[in-house]
């Protein structure tokens, strides 16, 4: 579809202190670079300030027309959120009274069963995308609901404001609690198979579909087993939740007693996959890490969701040691917010809960968090191609962060370092922070919130 910013409009050459992750270092900071973006939005060089008269004239722009970032910014890759549930927004912040199972059916499923009213629908995912862009996060993994053509809008949304998302159908064909929220297994999968055909048939440059079984407990083995092949059909990327909770857990033994494990359940149904990204967690086994490890799938940690439902501490040394994929999401609403940034720091946190419990564990420390939410997301939704970090090639998703910008949460003392600046704003930034962010080269914010406002009437 059309770009409002224009592929011109894309072309930009920076100049100032990149913070990003690598394979080899969590955090790596080049001082006084230059970072030029080309007209596909695509980096197109990284070199030192001191070659500015050569890479002028190379890439063909005026040293004049260089954007300058101040003494106390950066830029930094954008965030990625594994794990999102865009109909929760609706209730965010709210009803954190009950743990997971009690709390999916007195306030999840009768709310995300309101989204068959698409205007209801439009509202809420409008108000959620733009809150996620405002807040650094580049790219999403959405859950959506039972509702197709409500998920279809739900991908026009965040493509027309410019955010890089994977978007999922929910498919369910077992609820007893909230009866009228499901399907039967034949609905589901054709519904899957509509979503799927009418989404990639907008060719939209962001936006790509998510194979979505809610969880074992709301699929039958005959709908799990369909749509673990729809998705290796068509080599489609994979979504779900597995171990996030103890009373969860047992359930799914009595259900499928003849499995070694939960994420066996998912294996025997060719849901494991080296694109299934599967939330939460905190309860497998050390043979379970292995087949994750084994097949490439990868893990969300969710970290706010699991303290604020009472469900559990995921040990993510443990996981990174399994040398299982693994990034972070907000896990809205069972997350009370929609930042990455709150994902990281109560990842942080969890971990030090977990040093206090056993001091033999080893924390994690705030680089390789950063290297989480950046780098280690797009490796966990198999993307890590094409963003992440700042590599030539890869598209130019990125945040331009100031530390001290006026009304700002963060007082600065003294001239700190680029790595002690980023320490600063990951424990204590806010959007107010984020002056400036880029998806694919186009900025998204602040110069798409006029076009924000007007979505909401011009999505039919």
């Amino acid at each position: 579809m059309a770009n409002p910013d224009g592929a011109a409009e894309k072309k930009r050459v920076f100049r100032g202190n990149l913070i990003h992750a690598t394979h080899e270092e969590a955090v790596k900071v080049l001082e006084d670079a230059l970072l030029g973006v080309d007209a596909d939005g695509k980096i197109a060089f990284i070199g030192e300030s001191k070659e500015l008269d050569r890479l002028s004239k190379e890439f063909a722009f005026s040293p004049s027309s260089v954007i300058q970032l101040e003494k106390h910014e950066f830029l930094m890759p954008g965030m990625v959120d594994t794990h999102i549930h865009a109909p929760q927004y609706s209730y965010i912040g709210t009803a954190l009274d009950m743990p997971l199972l009690d709390w999916l059916n007195t306030y999840t499923f009768p709310v995300e069963s309101r989204f068959k009213d698409q205007n209801f629908a439009r509202e809420v995912y409008t108000q959620v995308v733009k809150r996620t862009l405002r807040n650094g996060t580049t790219t999403a993994c959405y859950f959506a609901t039972i509702h197709t053509d409500s998920t279809l809008l739900l991908g026009h949304i965040a493509d027309k404001l410019g955010q890089r998302a994977l978007v999922g159908k929910v498919c369910m064909d077992q609820n007893e609690s909230v009866k009228h929220y499901k399907e039967t297994s034949q609905e589901s999968l054709e519904e899957t198979r509509r979503f799927i055909a009418e989404l990639l048939e907008k060719k939209y440059a962001l936006v790509k579909p998510v194979v979505t079984p809610r969880f074992v407990l709301s699929c039958s083995s005959t709908l799990l087993g369909q749509l673990g092949q729809l998705a290796k059909n068509s080599n489609l990327h994979i979504q779900s939740h597995i171990s996030e909770n103890v009373d969860e857990v047992k359930i799914v033994k009595e259900m499928f007693p003849d499995s070694d494990s939960y994420t066996d359940v998912y294996h025997k149904h060719n849901l494991m996959t080296d694109k299934t990204v599967m939330a939460h967690g905190c309860y497998l086994s050390d043979e379970e890490l292995a087949l994750f490890r084994e097949t490439g799938a990868s893990l969300s940690h969710c970290p706010n969701s699991n303290i604020s439902l009472c469900s559990g501490l995921l040990d993510v040394r443990n996981v990174l040691n399994h040398k299982v994929k693994l990034g972070l999401g907000t896990d809205v609403a069972g997350g009370y917010s929609a930042s990455m940034l709150d994902a990281v720091r109560k990842t942080l946190d969890t971990s030090k809960i977990l040093t206090i419990q056993n001091p033999q564990h080893v924390r994690l420390t705030f680089e390789e968090v950063f290297r989480l939410a950046t780098l280690g997301g797009s490796q966990a939704l198999s993307m890590d191609s094409q963003i992440g970090n700042f590599e030539v090639g890869k598209d130019f998703d990125a945040l331009r962060v100031n530390v001290a910008v006026p009304g700002g949460p963060i007082d600065l003392i003294q001239q700190d370092k680029p790595k002690i600046i980023l320490e600063k704003f990951l424990n204590m930034g806010d959007d107010r922070n984020i002056v400036e962010v880029y998806v694919a080269g186009r900025k998204v914010v602040p110069s798409s919130e006029n076009l924000l406002d007007e979505t909401s009437h011009q999505l039919d």
